[in-house]
């Protein structure tokens, strides 16, 4: 049976890591890597149903890179069957965006936060997989952000069978909501400004203690990628931005257009600057693997919290 020792699973991530390019490739520890496809492999030994892994993180963390490493490391050596699923994918459309800032509040125009999902959409995929028999065919929902609106569904991927894994990643996969008194007092700039009667920031955190609670539900083993901070996170997001520039002349017109300035980079992380610094504060007491990154995003250390999500 392949990667039944931990010496085979090293070898493997070294190998794959070595072949993936990238500046979050080059930050990603082998031991992290290791550390959840531990976890995965020993729950799959345990049971036979699909496993759910929720990867969380700030944006620029690595959780693309991570999810695609552990793709390759599940299916190329461990054989097994995984589809892969981003909380970007259930953003809503931007019509539909456009009629929650015309009726609720402007900001919601960008999406990212809660309640610019469709979480009822990552409930049916989600279960459908999970309960699918060989015949099942599901469809995987993608996000075009170069046209800011969902693929067409004929251009969904499809799924046919029951997957023995799902790896479900984004920014805010596994979050809880704050406590109302927690939201009167804004955290930035853009909430003062642009918030100061907390129609949004409430909005947002009325979704959250909604279905998307039900979506996190699903997930047997969480991961925090945890940042050394939130301060992080505009530098980080800066070099996505430094390495998509570098690419650009390669990129159509649109594209290059959309290449985001310091400043606006600073504005459209104070978008989720209050649902991070939560997350930072309090998911480390009650995921599955907290692995910790340094200012570099060089893994700094792995800790096991709490037991995985048993059956």
């Amino acid at each position: 049976m392949p990667l039944v020792q931990d010496a085979d699973v090293v070898a493997a991530v070294e190998r794959i890591l070595a072949a993936t390019p990238g500046r979050a490739a080059d930050d990603l520890s082998a031991a992290a890597c290791v550390a959840i496809a531990r976890s995965v492999l020993d729950m799959r030994s345990r049971r036979s149903r699909t496993v759910v892994l929720g990867i969380c993180g700030p944006q620029g963390s690595g959780k693309s890179t991570l999810t695609a490493v552990l793709q390759r490391l599940f299916v190329g050596e461990a054989g097994l069957s995984v589809v892969t699923l981003s909380i970007d994918d259930l953003y809503l459309s931007r019509a539909a965006r456009t009629r929650l800032a015309q009726d609720i509040h402007p900001l919601l125009i960008t999406r990212g936060v809660p309640g610019t999902h469709d979480v009822e959409l990552g409930i049916r995929v989600i279960g459908q997989l999970v309960d699918a028999t060989a015949e099942t065919q599901t469809r995987i929902p993608r996000f075009d952000k170069a046209v800011d609106d969902p693929q067409p569904r004929e251009r969904w991927d499809i799924v046919t069978g029951r997957p023995d894994l799902i790896v479900f990643e984004g920014w805010c996969v596994g979050a809880i909501p704050q406590p109302e008194a927690a939201l009167a007092t804004p955290v930035n700039d853009l909430e003062r400004e642009f918030d100061a009667d907390c129609t949004w920031r409430t909005y947002v955190n009325t979704q959250l203690s909604g279905r998307y609670q039900d979506l996190f539900a699903r997930i047997d083993i969480l991961t925090l990628l945890r940042a050394p901070g939130f301060e992080r996170v505009a530098t980080w997001r800066q070099q996505q931005e430094d390495e998509l520039a570098a690419r650009s002349a390669n990129l159509p017109a649109a594209a290059r257009s959309r290449i985001m300035s310091g400043e606006e980079i600073r504005r459209f992380v104070s978008h989720y600057e209050r649902i991070t610094r939560h997350m930072l504060s309090e998911m480390p007491s009650r995921a599955g693997l907290v692995v910790d990154l340094d200012a570099d995003r060089k893994v700094t250390g792995i800790h096991r919290i709490s037991p995985a999500k048993q059956d």
